[in-house]
């Protein structure tokens, strides 16, 4: 009895041990220092009772203008551009039944975002706003496969851009690519409690397990961590926190007490629908 008692503590040992190794990010590298103590805006400083649609560049402005950084997302475009959008469907921003990658950028101006006269941005027009001002939190949109072509996209728009920037995503093959191709860039991944969620699309359950508990890690070797504050709690990355002091993100913050909070945990808040 002893032995098998023994025997199973030693396994679950073993296993808590291989669990903290698969976690490992990467560690120290330089640049994290420029996003310590920086506000983010989620999708800017948007305000739609004022006529200031998400992801447009007079929100873009708006936070530029209050001193906050801002996180964004980025599209693939059929014509090969890149679009600042947060869906890839239309519907909700445009009441379009269209798709922002089947697009071209003569097309955008025929899609008005959310009844404004706001339209979608180029991710160069974006970037011109904020050279030299503020951090950027660039989030990659993968849609039907095109991570490698979408992160390339990405990087080369930010060849010889003089600003700080950050790149996360919730799907690991854009890490794998910035890890292999463009390891100087600050990588973080994008997850949240997807066992919960209902709203996870077709991902089956082996995959929703791994993607909530942050398993790509010991592929990707990500920076930061951006996870939804809500599932903060998770084990795994509170792992990756006491034993690898990796960074923390946490989206999207909606008062003021969560993201206080969150300044007392060391964390950096993307927010939304007040300003700090």
């Amino acid at each position: 009895m002893m032995k098998t008692i023994t025997k199973v503590g030693i396994g679950c040992l073993g296993a808590v041990g291989v669990w903290c190794l698969m976690l490992r990010p990467r560690q120290n590298w330089p640049g994290w220092e420029r996003f310590e103590g920086v506000r983010f805006a989620h999708r800017g400083l948007h305000d739609l009772g004022q006529g200031i649609p998400e992801n447009s560049l007079v929100a873009f402005q708006r936070a530029v203008d209050h001193g906050f950084g801002v996180e964004l997302d980025v599209h693939l475009m059929a014509d090969g551009n890149l679009a600042v959008v947060h869906d890839s469907s239309l519907k909700r921003v445009c009441g379009a039944e269209v798709c922002i990658e089947d697009l071209t950028f003569e097309e955008l101006e025929d899609y008005p975002l959310m009844g404004t006269k706001e339209y979608i941005p180029l991710f160069r027009e974006v970037l011109a706003l904020f050279e030299g001002k503020t951090p950027l939190v660039i989030e990659l949109k993968v849609e039907r496969g095109n991570a490698n072509a979408l992160t390339d996209a990405v990087m080369s728009e930010l060849e010889g851009w003089n600003g700080t920037y950050c790149i996360e995503s919730f799907h690991p093959a854009v890490l794998l690519r910035l890890k292999e191709r463009y390891p100087h860039v600050l990588r973080g991944q994008l997850s949240q409690n997807f066992l919960r969620d209902s709203e996870v699309g077709n991902l089956s359950l082996p995959v929703r397990f791994m993607l909530t508990n942050l398993l790509t890690t010991t592929f990707t070797r990500p920076d930061f961590i951006a996870y939804n504050w809500k599932d903060r709690g998770n084990a795994s990355l509170r792992l990756m926190k006491a034993l690898y002091k990796v960074h923390e993100v946490d989206w999207t913050v909606r008062d003021r007490e969560t993201m206080e909070k969150l300044d007392h945990a060391e964390a950096t808040s993307i927010f939304e629908g007040f300003i700090p």
